[in-house]
């Protein structure tokens, strides 16, 4: 099976293989059976075409020995997907690539390899692996083995220092980058937007011969804004014919699915509970990382709910989930997470601040009867009893726990 490895920019793929690599050896894989190739580098230049990336990797394999091919950001390569068909044939390998564009799975990759590849989505960190990536850069000059890492949550003392801990993680995000260092939220924004305006132009752009990149700005300005809303592309258009702005439909639907492909948005259809089917139409769409906001949009407390959804929705992805938005009768679930014959449902807010809110929260889900497990996720430090099994929590323990 082909590993194909997918993810934003800057989520830690190509560490992902360095990590993989330095495994092989621990394994006992000599050096010279790895084949590491990062095609962003200028040194490989050359290799920018499936028959001049087969020849050199031809001349590099001797006989029967098996080789790992680990190949960073591969869909810079001119009609990849060939030559790593090709080397499945030809010789004895075990593949690995990664790619920051979902388009690695909708090209010729998905007819050459059917049922011969295996897709690894990586996300930037979750509020879990946070916790563990600032023990071991805080303390790396003490660790001599992985033994002595511990677990994220043998770190918190107490409820509060959880709840501060989840407050730095909600204004700095989640990409690695920002935690090797102490960034302020300035300089932390500025990186964010860097690694932002990279996915734009390298996978959005260029990827998609985007001509007009000012109306993606605006797209991408206005999808930011409803962070956790439900609209539509003909919502869209609408918004900008009031602006004195025209665009037609299919413009918009390219737009979202480039900004899709970057894995710069996710797109999260709805879900009918008493109907049983997935609706067509009002889905939400949320962000790859809740930072790319702040970047983008600058930090704005009303945004504060659709980015606690966004932390939520990809933490569902992380954990295998398929994520849906629930709809029962004419209320909301903000969630529904799916996987095999499990399901949760999930509602989130920011704090409970009166019986209109918890009766908003809580009611959705009592009209839901059935086993699954359910919650309402808030920022509230103070407890609510459970009400007929639904279960309030604050969003920093809910993300803490083992399984939903």
């Amino acid at each position: 099976m082909i590993k194909v490895i997918t993810g934003i920019r800057r989520c830690g793929k190509s560490e992902l293989l360095n990590m993989l690599r330095d495994e092989l050896i621990n394994r006992g894989v000599q050096q010279e059976q790895i084949i590491y190739l990062n095609f962003e580098s200028f040194g490989l230049a050359g290799l920018d075409t499936a028959e001049s990336l087969y020849q050199w990797v031809k001349d590099r394999v001797k006989g029967d020995t098996r080789y790992y091919l680990l190949l960073d950001e591969v869909q810079e390569v001119e009609s990849w997907e060939k030559a790593v068909n090709a080397f499945r044939v030809d010789f004895n390998t075990d593949i690995y690539i990664t790619g920051s564009n979902s388009h690695l799975l909708s090209s010729e990759l998905a007819t050459l390899l059917a049922g011969r590849y295996v897709e690894i989505p990586v996300y930037t960190l979750s509020f879990q692996e946070y916790l563990l990536f600032h023990q071991t850069t805080n303390h790396k000059s003490q660790i001599t083995n992985k033994s002595q890492i511990t677990n994220p949550e043998s770190q918190i003392t107490n409820p509060a220092s959880l709840y501060r801990a989840f407050d730095q993680f909600l204004r700095l995000g989640g990409f690695p980058v920002l935690h090797t260092a102490e960034y302020s939220l300035e300089t932390a924004y500025k990186i964010v937007y860097d690694i932002y305006s990279s996915a734009i132009l390298r996978d959005t752009v260029q990827r998609h011969k985007i001509r007009d990149v000012e109306l993606l700005e605006r797209v991408v300005r206005f999808v930011f804004d409803n962070v956790g809303n439900k609209f539509s592309a003909q919502n869209v258009a609408d918004y900008f014919k009031s602006q004195q702005r025209k665009i037609d439909l299919n413009t918009v639907y390219n737009y979202l699915n480039a900004l899709e492909s970057a894995f710069i948005v996710y797109r999260i259809p709805r879900y009918d509970v008493k109907g049983k089917e997935i609706l067509k139409t009002l889905e939400k769409y949320f962000v790859g990382d809740h930072s790319l906001l702040y970047a983008v949009m600058g930090y704005r407390d009303r945004l504060i709910s659709g980015v606690l959804e966004n932390i939520v929705m990809l933490e569902l992805k992380r954990r295998g989930y398929k994520v849906f938005v629930g709809k029962s009768d004419e209320r909301e679930v903000d969630f529904i997470g799916e996987m095999k014959e499990n399901r949760v449902y999930i509602q989130v807010a920011y704090k409970m601040e009166g019986d209109v809110t918890i009766d908003r929260e809580f009611t959705p889900l009592l009209d839901i009867r059935d086993h699954h497990p359910k919650y309402v996720v808030t920022m509230d430090e103070t407890w609510r009893d459970n009400i007929e099994g639904v279960q309030h929590k604050h969003i920093a323990d809910f993300l803490m726990m083992k399984e939903f």
